[in-house]
């Protein structure tokens, strides 16, 4: 029996999960699943990623804690994982009491590997948010290639690696504002002493071949910079014991939540941290995205090295997710979070067809919803639910065969081909193992089909004859459900409620069942419906636009940075402005939208009998109830828009940036409905 530590990635704990993420996720289930069916001992561990200049400004927006703000993240993303059945042993905190023993232990070692380094840099600094400024916060034009509107720490184009103090024109995405450079003190660990360490280990197998050859081209062929780990405060985070006033990076202490969280397992199961992180014994597997593999397999394994602690066994690593072809986005409402996405559909549908998806290569995967439900209800309705479905009503009161039929060898095909699918599993080539068990399905179904049951019961002298082909398939569908499992949890425990069986083990393929009562057949798996995929697309397309279309504007500041951040557009006539009619408007009601979580629904009184009915996005800042007698500004001769929730006849005018600064813009005292603004 092997025992494996299994960690995914740590979500941020700076937004919701989306369709894009579970990628990581629903792969990494799978794999620990299947290692869980073949007797070995599996811990899957994971942990939000808590620290960080983000999560302090979400925090000042919404008017609380850091840590009120990551509680209540922590508690939705778990809710979704548990929403696609992602089952972990223990999810944590990087902002625990055990992360920080290890982050004190690693940087310790560190220390007296002497490989720490002080001096004063450059940084970006935001004057108007009066904080510095992370990579994330920054864009602006490539030093190396000379492409715009790149983040400030590599470019998307070129992959060059940079500090955001030498991006060309940067700009701070908190204010729009270009941000002065200041000097601040930071500590620096030198990777590059274990430059030979590094370049053996990312060659060995543990990585796929296409990671490996990235950084050996890329970064191992010359001297590795030093890694910046600290950050100047204020700062959302650890500060660190021997430098005042200094914070680990958010990405010196996330990897380290994987031995914290690890740490929390051990205490709640009586375990020793040093069985899991520091034995030869048990295997470790890190399953991550290729957009952080530079601090998985460069940083990381020298932090671990330097430590003592045990390396990774094998770092899997996956591509982005596109949707029909392109990058997900919000305006067209392809980036669905995980929490619509169960408001419409059966999380196995996304399972499974991940599964048909991922691979054991760093490869992007495309969501075709054309091909979604071709598959779903091609390869799960049609071909494995139906083996039961067709075929379990008609032997219900006999139950199974006392021994197994003559099937054509079927079984035994179906038996020898588990070491094959098992080896699929086992080097995350998903997608071959789901090929190879719809091959198993096509064989099935002609059986049963030629055999025909629904005849066979039409005729009493034919009665062993319909159990012995019921039977048969049964067990057909049974071993399905067997290799599928790992990937539809719920269907096997649906085949085993039918059956009287827990499928909880991959060797209960190698032989039928026989001479038991089976239970009345209950419906497994709906086809799916279109038309939910359209709903759930446009709901989210619809949320976005209500909430971008609260026109956006800087902070209150009569300083030239704004507009230089932001021009102004090309000129128009006075005949191109009065095209828009601005009016003032009266809030007249103010209703909560059950089935949007960012709309408010708004009766406008216009004067008179004239109103509009106007869904805003604006829930996050204002109560319904606050809003009525409000006056506001709306755009009055906008085209109406059909929306899920109902006809949207114009629009409010608003500034910010969005969450809780959102604010409506009112006239003065005076102004009366109906009246043109301009």
């Amino acid at each position: 029996m092997r025992q494996i530590l299994v960690t995914s990635a740590l979500p941020y704990a700076n937004g919701p999960i989306h369709i894009g993420h579970l990628v990581e996720y629903l792969q990494t289930d799978i794999w620990v699943r299947f290692q869980k069916m073949r007797g070995n001992r599996c811990v899957y561990i994971c942990a939000d990623d808590t620290h960080g200049t983000a999560i302090s400004i979400r925090a000042q927006r919404e008017g609380r804690s850091e840590e009120a703000l990551i509680a209540d993240m922590s508690e939705a993303h778990q809710r979704d994982f548990a929403g696609f059945g992602i089952e972990f042993d223990n999810y944590g905190s990087t902002n625990s009491e055990e992360s920080l023993k290890f982050c004190h232990e690693i940087w310790q070692s560190l220390r007296e590997a002497n490989m720490v380094v002080e001096r004063d840099i450059d940084q970006l600094f935001d004057v108007r948010k009066g904080v510095f400024l992370a990579d994330r916060f920054v864009r602006g034009t490539c030093p190396v290639c000379g492409s715009k509107d790149q983040p400030g720490d590599n470019c998307d184009k070129c992959n060059a690696t940079y500090s955001p103090a030498e991006l060309v024109n940067p700009i701070s995405t908190l204010s729009g504002t270009t941000p002065e450079i200041r000097s601040a003190k930071h500590l620096f660990v030198q990777i590059e002493k274990l430059h030979d360490f590094l370049a053996e280990w990312t060659q060995s197998g543990t990585l796929p071949p296409e990671s490996a050859n990235y950084l050996k081209n890329f970064f191992l062929n010359e001297p590795l910079r030093d890694w910046d780990i600290s950050r100047p405060g204020p700062y959302f985070g650890f500060e660190i014991p021997d430098s005042p006033g200094n914070y680990w990076y958010v990405w010196f202490d996330a990897p380290i939540g994987y031995i914290g969280s690890t740490q929390q397992w051990c205490d709640a199961n009586g375990e020793k941290i040093e069985d899991w992180w520091k034995s030869e014994q048990t295997e470790i597997h890190h399953f991550i995205g290729k957009d952080i593999q530079y601090f998985h397999t460069l940083f990381w394994p020298a932090m671990l090295k330097t430590a003592g602690f045990s390396l990774p066994t094998k770092v899997h690593i996956h591509g982005f997710l596109t949707v029909d072809g392109e990058k997900m986005s919000k305006s067209r409402g392809t980036l669905v979070e995980a929490s619509k996405y169960l408001e419409h559909l059966n999380p196995s549908y996304l399972r499974y067809y991940y599964a048909t998806r991922l691979s054991s290569k760093v490869e992007d995967l495309d969501l075709n919803p054309e091909e979604f439900v071709s598959k779903i209800n091609s390869d799960l309705v049609g071909k494995v639910v139906n083996l039961a479905s067709r075929t379990a009503k008609f032997i219900k009161d006999t139950g199974l065969s006392a021994e197994y039929p003559d099937d054509g060898g079927l079984f035994e095909t179906f038996a020898g081909r588990g070491s094959e699918i098992a080896e699929a599993y086992e080097t995350g080539d998903f997608s071959k193992a789901m090929r190879m068990i719809m091959e198993l399905a096509d064989q099935a179904n002609p059986f049963v089909e030629n055999n025909a049951p629904w005849e066979l019961r039409k005729d009493p002298e034919k009665a062993k004859e319909l159990q012995d082909v019921c039977t048969a398939a049964l067990n057909l569908f049974r071993t399905l459900a067997i290799y599928l499992s790992p990937v539809l949890p719920d269907l096997a425990e649906k085949a085993g409620e039918l059956l009287g069986e827990d499928l909880n083990s991959w060797e209960l393929a190698q032989a039928p069942v026989t001479g038991r009562p089976i239970a009345k057949f209950k419906h497994m798996m709906q086809r799916v419906d279109p038309n939910k995929i359209e709903a759930m697309i446009e709901e989210s397309k619809e949320e976005n636009e209500a909430e971008a279309n609260i026109a956006p504007a800087g902070s209150w500041d009569d300083s030239d940075e704004a507009i230089k951040a932001d021009p102004i557009a090309d000129e128009i006539s006075i005949d191109d402005f009065f095209k828009t009619d601005l009016r003032v408007a009266r809030i007249v009601a103010a209703n909560e939208v059950p089935e949007a979580r960012k709309l408010v629904q708004l009766t406008l009184s216009l004067g008179g009998d004239e109103t509009r009915n106007v869904f805003a996005g604006i829930k996050s800042a204002y109560q319904p109830e606050e809003l009525v007698g409000r006056l506001v500004v709306m755009v009055a001769n906008l085209a109406p828009r059909k929306m899920k929730f109902g006809l949207s006849e114009g629009m409010i005018v608003a500034s910010g940036p969005g969450g809780k600064d959102i604010f409506l813009l009112s006239p003065d005292d005076g102004a009366v409905p109906g009246q043109r603004v301009g």
